[in-house]
């Protein structure tokens, strides 16, 4: 990693929603697909792997998964993924994958909402920068689609 990129991303954001309906746009599958751009075909369990395909127009070629890490509703869930793996012809699961972390906290107005990906430093030096650039851009996104989606 070079000096001027960090090895994580934290993006906060205050939703207008009370925890338990962020807590349902996060882990509930259909839902999270909804905001997220993914069809997901199974529901997340912890220990499990969830999978899917993209849905997000020029991605929809493109398979997701992640391994749910941890549910401790309603403030914490997270899987591990691997960052930015776009190029179907790569194998990226012989690469470590960086943790995403979702905290949910109660606020007067609602909810505030942390997302936090880390390990980027473990991922090949070839793609860190790339992948920690279209990540930190693609969660600025995501926070405001669940914003729409639950403020809505």
């Amino acid at each position: 990693m070079s000096d001027t990129m960090s090895d994580r991303i934290e993006k906060t954001i205050e939703l207008a929603a009370p925890i338990a309906r962020v807590w349902r746009a996060l882990t509930d599958h259909e839902e999270f697909g909804t905001w997220f751009r993914v069809k997901l075909e199974t529901p997340f369990a912890a220990g499990a792997t969830a999978r899917g395909r993209i849905t997000h127009p020029g991605y929809e070629h493109l398979a997701w998964h992640v391994h749910v890490t941890a549910m401790e509703a309603p403030r914490y869930f997270a899987f591990t993924w691997h960052p930015y793996a776009v190029d179907p012809k790569v194998d990226y699961t012989t690469e470590p994958p960086t943790l995403v972390e979702f905290r949910l906290a109660e606020i007067p107005s609602g909810t505030r909402l942390t997302v936090t990906e880390s390990g980027f430093s473990k991922i090949p030096l070839h793609r860190q920068a790339e992948a920690f650039r279209m990540n930190n851009e693609g969660w600025s996104i995501q926070v405001q689609n669940i914003k729409t989606h639950v403020d809505g």
